[in-house]
């Protein structure tokens, strides 16, 4: 499958971060959007759904945790593959997360840029 037409939406707050992973996903052939808190990702989202979400949890406004209830709710976001990027290894803040159904769960501390890519397509292939 190729990922030319995938679409992103990367929901991150840290303008580093979010700048650094658009610009690595865009060159391993991903259309990335981004969005600096959970009230503009839930706009995006519900304009133009993306094929999958790249949600922090620590965000201001809206919560990634209260975006990703809110996409688990609805019948229209509820299948989009969403993968949590935190500073938060908590085994009680993972399984909180991971039961809401999310498709990864991934520590920015330990963030592998290819290693996101990686995730990313092969969740998009599958």
């Amino acid at each position: 499958m190729s990922t030319d037409l995938k679409r992103v939406l990367l929901v991150e707050d840290d303008r580093f971060l979010r700048r650094a992973c658009e610009k690595s996903l865009r060159q391993q052939g991903f259309n990335v959007s981004t969005a600096p808190d959970g009230e503009e990702a839930l706009r995006a989202i519900r304009a133009d759904p993306p094929d999958l979400i790249l949600l922090d949890l620590l965000m201001p406004k809206v919560s990634g945790l209260e975006v990703l209830k809110d996409l688990k709710s609805d019948e229209k976001t509820r299948a989009i593959p969403v993968i949590i990027l935190t500073n938060s290894s908590k085994e009680t803040d993972v399984r909180e997360i991971e039961s809401l159904g999310v498709s990864g769960y991934l520590v920015k501390a330990n963030l592998s840029l290819e290693e996101l890519g990686n995730q990313v397509r092969q969740l998009l292939e599958d």
